[in-house]
């Protein structure tokens, strides 16, 4: 190979590089609007004793929360929750649906 094929192999590479970058930034910028409107939702939504309870939850089982997150927003919109949603509110709603969690048992034999 002659130094200007790998000159524009070079090129080629970096240019593909900033591109995947510039791509990345794009859709970090975009999850985090979509999460700063879901935040400003659920402030709405909830009280403040609510919004901890649910911030708290989100530590422990981040999964569990960010789909109780998306429920609680999609419910708000439909009319079916009472606004603001009170922790007490929320405690029951997450009871209920901790409930319907499949238990696990190990039995011996």
């Amino acid at each position: 190979m002659s130094d200007d094929e790998l000159e524009q192999i070079r090129k080629r590479k970096l240019l593909s590089m900033q591109n995947r970058v510039s791509d990345e930034q794009r859709h970090a910028q975009a999850e985090q609007q979509i999460e700063q409107q879901k935040q400003a939702l659920l402030a709405k939504i909830l009280t403040p004793e609510a919004r901890q309870r649910l911030n708290n939850l989100k530590m422990v089982k981040r999964d569990f929360a960010e789909q109780i997150e998306l429920q609680l927003i999609e419910m708000a919109q439909a009319g079916r929750l009472p606004i603001p949603l009170s922790d007490a509110q929320l405690k029951s709603i997450l009871i209920q649906l901790q409930s319907r969690k499949r238990e696990t048992t190990i039995r011996r034999i």
